[in-house]
């Protein structure tokens, strides 16, 4: 039953792999990264921290934290930000201008045609903006609602997967598939928790864990497997190899690479 599922979501990966127009970063090391958005990327110590940790196990340099940042605003949509004022790296406190920019749009911008439209509007002007300050840019695809969310639905997912990949095929960059590992990793293990329960909207700590794993590999291009990060023991060695695949797994198909 396992290797059906994963032979259907590996199906359905390479659908929209072929919709896909970029599938790598021109800087696959870059060391100085700026991410924007809100509570979902700040919960549970910041994920540009776990991302950075991972990242130091590869990279032959430890990376400069002064230049590794992250903006974010509570309950943010993609047009609250100002985002000329983080791009200035000095604003921030950064040493040298960013060389990437992951930029995560609002939960509630998948919910209606018309909230669609202007996100695909508003990120259109951000990512002009970010190419114009000289760094690369990445669309972070977010996760998708689940119980006890009073707005939890089937076909949220599917409209967030519709609404980045349209956004990353008309502003030529790259989209981190998020939201593609958490619907993977409920597929293939429905026991598992990846949102607070509460809300069944924030991630908890193995929801921002798997999220690092799918940052890093499609920055990288490399595989999360054999990770040794585990945020000081907070997740399990099976906990960790386990999303570590799913990532491994989610980003190879969703970019038809292999790691």
């Amino acid at each position: 039953m396992k290797q059906l599922l994963i032979f259907l979501l590996i199906s359905s990966n390479l659908m929209l792999a072929s919709e896909i127009q970029v599938n790598s970063l021109l800087n696959k090391t870059p060391e100085r990264v700026l991410y924007i958005g809100n509570s979902y990327l700040y919960y549970n110590d910041s994920l540009h921290n776990h991302v950075r940790r991972m990242l130091n196990e590869v990279y032959p340099n430890e990376i400069d934290r002064s230049n590794y940042k992250s903006v974010t605003i509570s309950g943010s949509r993609s047009w609250h930000h100002n985002i000329d004022h983080p791009l200035n790296h000095k604003n921030l406190g950064a040493k040298k201008p960013f060389q990437l920019v992951i930029f995560q749009g609002g939960s509630g911008e998948t919910n209606t045609q018309s909230e669609r439209t202007i996100f695909l509007n508003e990120v259109e002007k951000a990512v002009k903006k970010i190419k114009e300050s000289g760094a690369e840019a990445a669309l972070y695809m977010i996760h998708a609602y689940v119980n006890p969310h009073e707005d939890a639905n089937p076909q949220m997912i599917e409209d967030i997967k519709r609404m980045y990949i349209a956004a990353g095929k008309k502003n030529n960059v790259l989209v981190i598939p998020v939201g593609i590992a958490f619907e993977n990793a409920y597929e293939l293990n429905p026991n598992i928790k990846l949102h607070k329960s509460f809300d069944g909207s924030h991630p908890n700590m193995l929801g921002t864990y798997l999220a690092s794993c799918v940052i890093f590999a499609s920055i990288t291009q490399k595989s999360p497997k054999g990770l040794q990060y585990s945020y000081f023991n907070e997740v399990s060695n099976a906990e960790k190899n386990f999303l570590q695949d799913v990532a491994h797994k989610t980003v190879e198909n969703f970019f038809d690479i292999e790691l």
